[in-house]
């Protein structure tokens, strides 16, 4: 090898290393959350305040369950009443309005029952439901009228009739209530019922008086026959039976009312009417026989029957 000639070395080069490619960044919506904030049109302080008003009111439940629940709010209220009370705030006087009949001394008891009791613990619906059960009550309204006195407003139930229990009488509103506390005999002019369970036929007495008014004025009193049926009494001395079926029953006292409204059946010496046989109408004379034009008598369909004296009649 000559000298000129230069030696060449050759260098080896290795495979050419690829730059590494950088990860693909996945490019994400943004959040539900933020998606919903963005829908609604409230600006963001308005919703941060929201949140804080939530917040705070969490707070305050969970604090007053904690103090439900550790007595804290109760011995608070005892505390509170207490000192009502010792500022003059208790129950020393009770006003009653519309108390007529009624045993007013009964009333101050159920109403100074709480006499111990402030004003602002007063529970005015519990004396109210106590005032209820009292037999003459409909109706009470109890208010405070500060510093210390309760005042009861009572709408008294109105006696209708007199039931007679075997040698007692009872008053009786109009919806068979018994009113206890009055003596019957101080209130002369009421119709007297009988009959065992007669006060709680009462509305039914009722319904079938008022189909006739004109005859109502008329009555004495009603007996409940068998717990069946009714038999009117009427101020001149006469009896009405009745049919047992309530329909029925009203609709012949309305006949009768139409029969002595032409005929003038009461006060003519007639001691008994009966209607409960639907085409017959049978009259009882009296001891003296004195029925007058009785031919007269027009008795619509009803075929009209005379019986003596002294035959019996039943229930």
């Amino acid at each position: 090898m000559s000298k000129g000639v230069r030696k060449t070395q050759s260098v080896r080069r290795g495979k050419a290393s690829r730059p590494k490619s950088a990860p693909r960044r996945t490019t994400r919506g943004p959040s539900l959350w933020r998606r919903i904030l963005a829908a609604q049109p409230l600006p963001p302080t308005i919703i941060r305040r929201v949140f804080i008003a939530l917040f705070l009111v969490l707070f305050v439940l969970i604090g007053w369950q904690a103090a439900e629940v550790t007595g804290v709010n109760a011995y608070v209220r005892a505390e509170g009443v207490a000192a009502v009370g010792r500022a003059g705030f208790t129950v020393r006087r009770v006003e009653v309005v519309g108390a007529n009949r009624i045993d007013r001394l009964r009333v101050y008891d159920i109403a100074l029952n709480h006499k111990d009791r402030s004003m602002a613990a007063l529970d005015l619906d519990a004396v109210r439901a106590e005032l209820l059960q009292y037999g003459w009550v409909a109706d009470a309204r109890v208010s405070r009228r500060l510093p210390d006195t309760l005042v009861i407003d009572l709408v008294e139930r109105s006696p209708v009739a007199v039931w007679q229990n075997r040698s007692a009488y009872m008053l009786i509103d109009n919806n068979g209530r018994l009113l206890p506390g009055v003596d019957a005999a101080t209130m002369p002019g009421l119709p007297i019922l009988v009959g065992q369970n007669a006060p709680a036929q009462m509305r039914h007495l009722q319904a079938l008086l008022d189909a006739a008014p004109a005859l109502r004025p008329q009555i004495s009193g009603a007996s409940w026959i068998g717990n069946r049926r009714w038999d009117l009494h009427f101020k001149t001395g006469e009896t009405l039976a009745l049919p047992d079926d309530a329909d029925r029953a009203k609709a012949a006292f309305v006949e009768f009312a139409r029969m002595d409204g032409v005929n003038r059946l009461l006060g003519r010496g007639i001691q008994r009417f009966d209607m409960r046989i639907a085409d017959r109408f049978v009259l009882r004379p009296g001891r003296e026989g004195a029925l007058g034009d009785l031919e007269n008598i027009s008795g619509g369909d009803r075929q009209v029957v005379t019986t003596p004296p002294t035959a019996a009649h039943g229930g």
